[in-house]
């Protein structure tokens, strides 16, 4: 069992890690010329957002298989790890903030942005978008770091020795 579980939780904070290195590094692709050629500007950010969404389906379904693991691991083996909790839990929680708080008022100003009805909305959407586009990014880029140490954390071999020395078994 905890030979499964260690590779549940392995698979699952790579798959976590990888999708969130992709949204940072991956995606800003359909922002390229080539794709602005197809697409009008407005419409690259819907088809962006609709990533995101699927990002955060993804998002919330490996913060929960890690607090599943995480937990299982605490009852199966008796393994208390505050740190995996409190770290799992934190990334969780940040992830629906900004999924389900953040993202659909970033998806109205990006609207408005471009189909404002007048140029003062237009504008002011504008900046609310940018300064909150950026901070996005900076709080995904500390969500990767995040994610680094967990994937690190969770790959690394068990620090409980495998062996008990001769000397303890006679005593």
């Amino acid at each position: 069992m905890s030979g499964f579980l260690r590779f549940v939780r392995i698979i699952n904070a790579a798959v976590w890690c990888g999708a969130s290195i992709f949204m940072l590094v991956g995606l800003p692709a359909l922002f390229s010329p080539q794709v602005e050629a197809l697409l009008t500007k407005p419409y690259v950010g819907f088809a962006a957002e609709a990533i995101f969404q699927r990002y955060f389906i993804l998002y919330y379904c490996c913060g929960a298989v890690a607090l599943v693991c995480v937990g299982a691991e605490w009852v199966y083996s008796g393994k208390e790890s505050p740190f995996d909790f409190a770290l799992v839990s934190s990334l969780t929680g940040i992830g629906l903030l900004i999924g389900l708080l953040l993202q659909p008022r970033m998806h109205d100003w990006h609207y408005f942005k471009y189909w404002g009805r007048t140029a003062e909305i237009r504008e002011h959407a504008a900046k609310l978008f940018g300064i909150w586009h950026g901070i996005s990014e900076s709080v995904n880029l500390l969500i990767i770091v995040a994610l680094i140490i967990y994937l690190w954390r969770t790959a690394r071999p068990s620090e409980a020795p495998r062996f008990v020395a001769f000397n303890k078994i006679r005593g």
